[in-house]
């Protein structure tokens, strides 16, 4: 599976989204039918998967999440024992939370 970086098409998708939420980045990637949004914030970073025209597979979901858990997400800031996914026939959303910040 190859993800085509599409966030300057998506411009206003993007805009809407650092406006309205606590994001402080976010891309968005193709992979044919399969959309990809990456989210960074403060405190966590969110993965949204979707495809309109079938269900997404497991090895997708897993191609995807190991794909930015190499190259977008610094391990050292996560617990990965407290990465969520949550399910839909068209949608999958992969919630990655960033480790407490002892000092707080």
């Amino acid at each position: 599976m190859k993800l085509i970086n599409t966030t300057n098409s998506r411009s206003e998708l993007v805009r809407n989204q650092l406006a309205n939420t606590d994001a402080n980045l976010i891309e968005t990637f193709s992979a044919g039918n399969t959309d990809v949004i990456f989210t960074q914030a403060p405190k966590h970073y969110e993965i949204l998967i979707s495809n309109k025209h079938r269900a997404i597979q497991e090895s997708e979901v897993e191609t995807i999440r190991e794909y930015f858990l190499r190259r977008k997400i610094k391990l050292s800031d996560i617990d990965p024992q407290k990465i969520q996914t949550i399910y839909t026939k068209n949608i999958i959303e992969i919630s990655i939370p960033c480790k407490e910040d002892p000092l707080n």
